[in-house]
C-alpha cells in the first residue's frame, strides 16, 4: 500500500510514510471489509461515515506538517485511523466526532492498540476542542461550506489546518497561520468527504 499508492504518488515525508506502514489499517474497518482495508479507496464504517482512502490520509498528514513536538486536533474521528497516524508522529492528538458511538469505538480501539497520546471526545466539531487549546496541526475529515471560525481561532502561529470545503464537488484547502497572525489559504486538489453535520449543517441550510 505505502509503496504503490502513497510513495508512488508523491508523498515524501519519512515520518508520514513510516506511520502509514506502522498503523494496521485493517483494525480500523468493519470485520467484513478487512480484506479491502488496504485498497486505494474509502470504506464505510457505519453511521453514514467512511474511513478515508490511504493516499488522502497520507496527503493531509503531510500537508499539515505533522512532526514531533506538535499537538494535533483531529476533527471527525470516525474509526480513529487518522488519529492513529497522527499519534505515531506528534506528541498528542485531541480527536472529536459528533457521532458518539463512533467516538467511543475509536477510543476503545486506540486504547487497545496502545495509543496513550490520544484523547477522543464526542461533540460538535464546529466549536473546536472544548478547552481553549492551540494546535500546530488541525486535520478535518468532514466537509462544511465554510471553515468553522473556532477552528481557525485554535490554529497556533505557524500552524497548519487542512479541510475539505464544498457540497458535492469539494476542494481540499490548506490554511497556514503566519507568524504575524495572518492566514494564508491554498487550494490543493479536488476531494470527496462526508458533509460536516451539526451546527455546520444548520448554517449550510440557512445559507440556502
Amino acid at each position: 500500500m505505502v509503496r504503490t499508492q502513497i510513495a508512488a504518488r508523491g508523498i515524501r515525508s519519512a515520518a508520514v510514510l513510516d506511520a502509514m506502514r506502522t498503523v494496521p489499517r485493517d483494525r480500523f474497518v468493519p470485520e467484513a471489509l478487512q480484506r479491502e482495508a488496504y485498497a486505494d479507496s474509502p470504506l464505510p464504517i457505519g453511521h453514514r461515515q467512511t474511513i478515508s482512502q490511504p493516499f488522502v490520509v497520507a496527503l493531509m498528514t503531510e500537508l499539515v506538517g505533522a512532526a514531533p513536538g506538535k499537538r494535533a486536533l483531529d476533527v471527525g474521528t470516525g474509526s480513529g485511523y487518522q488519529a492513529a497516524i497522527l499519534a505515531e508522529i506528534v506528541d498528542h492528538v485531541d480527536s472529536i466526532d459528533i457521532v458518539c458511538p463512533l467516538a467511543e469505538q475509536a477510543r476503545q480501539r486506540l486504547a487497545g492498540l496502545g495509543y496513550t497520546n490520544v484523547t477522543v471526545r464526542c461533540g460538535d466539531a464546529w466549536g473546536g476542542w472544548p478547552e481553549d487549546e492551540r494546535y500546530e496541526v488541525i486535520v478535518v475529515a468532514a466537509a462544511p461550506l465554510e471553515i468553522p471560525p473556532p477552528l481557525l481561532d485554535q490554529l497556533a502561529p505557524g500552524g497548519r489546518l487542512v479541510i475539505p470545503l464544498g457540497a458535492g464537488a469539494q476542494d481540499l484547502i490548506l490554511v497556514e497561520r503566519l507568524p504575524d497572525g495572518r492566514l494564508e489559504r491554498t487550494e490543493i486538489t479536488a476531494v470527496r468527504f462526508v458533509p460536516m453535520t451539526g451546527k455546520a449543517l444548520e448554517r449550510d441550510r440557512l445559507a440556502d
